[in-house]
């Protein structure tokens, strides 16, 4: 990289699907260049659970909001690790960001705080009747 040049920030999103891991995957092997001159984030973000939106029947319980936000926050933990690991073992450094809320939503504003140059994302996994 040239002097006084600023790196490039790419983000890699994924979640626990297989295609985002494949995406992820692929970025390492086919865009080695433009990502090991880079800013690497891999970036999650869990969706709110669907236990707020559906309890018509009243609140649930606190302790069961707790243990579902401390599982889906250890879930997340061990896929960023994971990806992490995978950057390196690729001979790259990755640097990660979780956050909580509807993932379309949160991709896009750290994609603006962050002045994400090249965004990375797996396909949803649905077909095109499906989308």
């Amino acid at each position: 990289m040239e002097e006084g040049k600023t790196k490039k920030k790419v983000m890699v999103a994924i979640d626990e699907s297989e295609c985002s891991h494949y995406a992820l995957h692929w970025a390492l092997d086919n865009l080695r260049e433009t990502i090991s001159d880079s800013q690497l984030f891999i970036f999650n973000a869990q969706p709110l659970p669907t236990y707020l939106s559906a309890s018509t029947y009243g609140a649930p319980p606190a302790d069961l909001i707790t243990t579902v936000q401390e599982n889906q926050k250890k879930v997340a933990l061990a896929l960023l690790e994971k990806a992490k690991e995978i950057c390196a073992n690729h001979g790259v450094e990755a640097e990660t960001m979780k956050e909580v809320g509807d993932p379309k939503e949160a991709i896009c504003d750290a994609v603006e705080k962050l002045k994400i140059e090249l965004l990375i994302l797996g396909s949803n996994g649905r077909g095109a009747i499906q989308r």
